[in-house]
């Protein structure tokens, strides 16, 4: 490969041929401030935060696009750049909404870091604050361009890892603002409440619905039964929120946590990761032998579900009727758990800690409420909201013990269960199972690393007895796209399917706590977050689904009709629709 030779502040760097200014700065370990820019998705120069001096050049030069050229000299820190990000800085806030001390994001904003940094004066261009103004409330996020900085990240991960593109740049000029096209409410686009907007927003001018009063309300509610579950990646990220490093597991500091907010219950959503193993799994076998439909496609994910209800209709009859584990969870509390404890439940309040905003959706959409026609789930909050609650509970995460565990009933998870938060853990769960199933002989190796690994699409062909199952993995929305595309046109021929929306898959969720530019720009956060995960599973003796003590013994007392049957399907399957792109 060819390189250039060039300096950065006099350091000498090289790198290869096509590489920015912003690339060889890293290589001379030099931090150059950034605000649009988002490595791999987007590099348009707009914000101009990362202006620098190149010795011969009359004008500053946007790093993040400038290329580098041979025998190039390049100065960061001039009086010049210094004096001329501090302006852009102090334009910003001359039209931002500074309400720094209630917003959402305070202490975690890349706009009050920048300024911070560079002493900037926020009433310098204009010393009036201007008005709240929230254009979009749904049931999963809040947009309040008032503190938009028109940086496009949201823009660009929408489009490009997401596929979907519901959201673009109108008007000009001191009228440019984010919004769908022709202003339209986000409920009336083809938007998939994925969050993935809200993970890049450098401020606050994106969040999600916030429900913790609606728990608080059901915590204090005397004649309500409050029980609450974690998704399997709460755990690997909850700790980022109070200051431990990326990839984390403090899953007995959690435990301790939800225990001391005063839910009545505290269980793991990943011991009905467990059943959606037994459901799903049964059902790919099913649809294996008999000539069902296939590919079979994993349903744990409502992003990717509502994303192929809007743009893949014709997949449809391909999705795992199986609900999701939060909602398998939800329905299962409300009919097993409360026979076992004696409830009502009308008076059973279902909460679950979710590392994703589309789960908001999901809790409300069709054919979630199996029983008594109550909806499976109550309320659902992101990592986020929960690390909230925490801090205005006066509880010190840091200090609670390491190894307090989950209640009886829904305590125990296999390893298998644990992976269903990184891209490729669903199908190696399923796996683990179906390969167990269909052969009747014990697996000699646990670990499918063929489907672990953070890109957007993995594919591999895997031995199940006489059969060669082709299985194939997705993530992103965009990617899922390219998949089913390729199948579409016969291009691929693939028995089983996963897809989850986020990229890298939970552990990457629009509610997981937010990362700025800086550290997404350099570290792989997917990857780094996935290792809490895979370590737990690997330290584990329960490793299978179907071997997990509590799945036995709801199938052999409860759902006794086995997977997919009776009581089992009534409570644990669901339906799909398809949706229009545009409402008129």
């Amino acid at each position: 490969m060819a390189t250039v030779k060039l300096t950065v502040n006099g350091i000498p760097v090289e790198v290869p041929e096509g590489s920015t200014v912003l690339d060889a700065a890293r290589q001379a370990h030099v931090d150059i401030p950034t605000l649009c820019y988002l490595k791999d998705i987007n590099a348009i120069g707009a914000c101009r935060m990362c202006l620098v001096e190149v010795k011969g050049a009359r004008a500053l030069a946007a790093a993040c696009v400038y290329p580098v050229a041979e025998g190039m000299e390049v100065l960061t820190n001039t009086p010049r750049v210094r004096k001329a990000r501090k302006n852009t800085v102090e334009l910003l806030l001359s039209n931002h909404r500074k309400d720094c001390l209630s917003c959402v994001r305070c202490m975690n904003c890349e706009l009050q870091e920048l300024s911070r940094e560079y002493g900037c004066d926020e009433h310098k261009y204009n010393d009036k604050n201007p008005t709240e103004s929230i254009v979009d409330v749904n049931s999963v996020l809040i947009r309040d361009n008032s503190k938009c900085v028109l940086c496009r990240r949201c823009v660009a991960v929408c489009k490009h890892n997401q596929g979907a593109a519901v959201i673009g740049v109108n008007e000009r000029g001191y009228d440019t603002h984010i919004a769908p096209a022709f202003d339209k409410p986000l409920e009336d686009v083809a938007c998939i409440s994925c969050g993935q907007c809200i993970t890049v927003c450098p401020t606050g001018a994106l969040r999600e619905k916030d429900d913790t009063d609606r728990v608080w309300a059901a915590l204090n509610d005397p004649t309500k039964h409050v029980v609450v579950g974690t998704a399997p990646a709460v755990r690997a990220q909850i700790g980022e929120e109070f200051g431990y490093p990326m990839g984390t597991n403090t899953e007995g500091k959690m435990a301790a946590a939800l225990r001391r907010l005063g839910f009545d219950g505290v269980f793991d959503v990943d011991t009905a990761a467990d059943v959606t193993i037994m459901e799903e799994g049964t059902e790919f076998i099913d649809r294996l032998q008999n000539g069902g439909k296939l590919p079979l496609i994993t349903s744990c994910s409502p992003g990717w579900i509502k994303f192929c209800e809007y743009y893949y209709p014709e997949f449809i009859p391909n999705l795992s009727s199986c609900k999701s584990p939060q909602q398998m969870f939800g329905a299962l509390m409300k009919s097993y758990y409360a026979e076992k404890m004696k409830l009502d439940p009308k008076d059973i309040v279902v909460v679950t800690v979710m590392p994703c905003t589309a789960k908001k959706f999901e809790v409300r959409r069709e054919h979630q409420n199996a029983v008594d026609g109550l909806y499976d789930i109550d309320i659902t909050i992101t990592t986020r909201e929960f690390a909230r609650m925490v801090r205005r509970a006066g509880i010190m995460f840091g200090e609670l013990p390491d190894d307090e565990t989950f209640d009886p009933i829904f305590g125990i998870a296999s390893g298998a269960a644990h992976i269903f938060g990184a891209t490729g853990g669903v199908m190696e769960a399923a796996l683990r199972t179906v390969y167990e199933v269909v052969t009747g002989k014990e697996l000699a190796k646990l670990d499918f690393h063929e489907v672990r690994g953070t890109e957007g699409i993995k594919e591999a062909t895997i031995k199940v007895g006489d059969l060669d199952v082709n299985v194939a993995v997705a993530s992103g929305t965009a990617n899922a796209a390219k998949l089913l595309d390729q199948v579409k046109s016969g291009e691929k021929n693939y028995h089983f399917i996963e897809v989850m929306a986020c990229p890298g898959g939970c552990v990457n969720g629009g509610g997981q706590p937010q990362v700025s530019a800086r550290v997404r720009n350099n570290v792989n956060v997917r990857a780094e977050r996935a290792k809490a995960l895979y370590n737990e599973d690997a330290a584990m003796k329960l490793r299978k689904s179907h071997e997990n003590p509590i799945i036995k013994e709801l199938y052999s007392t409860y759902l006794s009709e086995g997977p997919g049957k009776g009581k089992a399907h009534h409570l644990l399957h669901t339906a799909y629709v398809a949706r229009e792109k545009y409402q008129k």
